[in-house]
C-alpha cells in the first residue's frame, strides 16, 4: 500500500489569537509532535499550508492552492503533491493523536473500498482532519472548490466514504481557544 502524510497548518487560528501549529508543547512546537505521530505511521510527513512561516522546521511545506478555503484547500493541495493512493490528513491542533493510532486509519482505509476513511467521534461529527483520502478524490474535490462550496461535511456526503467511529472524544481533541489550550496543557496530557 502507497501512503504519505500531511499535516494541515493553513488555518488562521483566529479564536486562538495566535498560530495554534506553533504553540509550545513538550518541548517543541505543537506541529512539530504531530508531524512526528503523522510520519511514524505514514512514513512520511509534509507540511500544507503557509510555507514561508514554518521553513524553520525540518518538514517539507507546500502551500494552498485555493487559499482561505479551510480544510478542503489543504486536502486538495496534499492530493495534488502526493505520489501515494492513500494520504493521512491530521489537522495541526489535535495533540492525543498517536502514531499507532493513526496506522490503524491507514491499514483500515486500505481494504475499504471507499474514497475516504474519516473518523466519527462519539457524537456522530465527522473529523475530515483525522482522516485518509485516497488521491482519487483529487478531481471531485477541486470541482466542488471550484464551484465556491467549502463545507467538508458537504463534500463527504458526495463521497464514498468509510466511518471509523471512536468511543472516546479525547484523541481527536482539536485545541481552538486559549482557554482550551490551558485546560489541556494543565490536565495529564501536558
Amino acid at each position: 500500500m502507497s501512503r504519505a502524510g500531511f499535516v494541515l497548518v493553513g488555518g488562521r487560528s483566529a479564536r486562538m489569537g495566535r498560530d495554534k501549529a506553533l504553540l509550545a508543547y513538550r518541548g517543541a512546537a505543537l506541529v512539530d509532535h504531530v508531524a512526528r505521530q503523522v510520519a511514524e505511521a505514514a512514513g512520511s510527513v509534509v507540511l500544507v499550508g503557509h510555507p514561508e512561516r514554518y521553513s524553520h522546521l525540518p518538514y517539507s511545506r507546500i502551500a494552498d492552492e485555493y487559499p482561505d478555503s479551510g480544510p478542503l484547500g489543504g486536502i486538495h493541495a496534499a492530493l495534488g503533491a502526493t505520489p501515494a493512493d492513500w494520504n493521512l490528513m491530521v489537522g495541526c491542533d489535535m495533540p492525543a493523536v498517536t502514531a499507532a493510532f493513526l496506522g490503524q486509519l491507514l491499514e483500515q482505509a486500505a481494504g475499504s473500498g471507499a474514497d475516504c476513511l474519516v473518523v466519527r467521534s462519539p457524537t456522530g461529527r465527522a473529523e475530515p482532519l483525522c482522516a485518509v483520502y485516497h488521491r482519487r478524490c483529487r478531481e471531485s474535490l477541486a470541482a466542488w472548490l471550484d464551484r465556491g462550496r467549502r463545507k467538508a461535511a458537504d463534500w463527504l456526503a458526495s463521497q464514498r466514504v468509510s466511518w471509523y467511529p471512536v468511543d472516546s472524544g479525547d484523541r481527536l481533541r482539536n485545541l481552538n481557544t486559549p482557554e482550551e489550550w490551558e485546560q489541556y496543557i494543565e490536565g495529564p496530557h501536558g
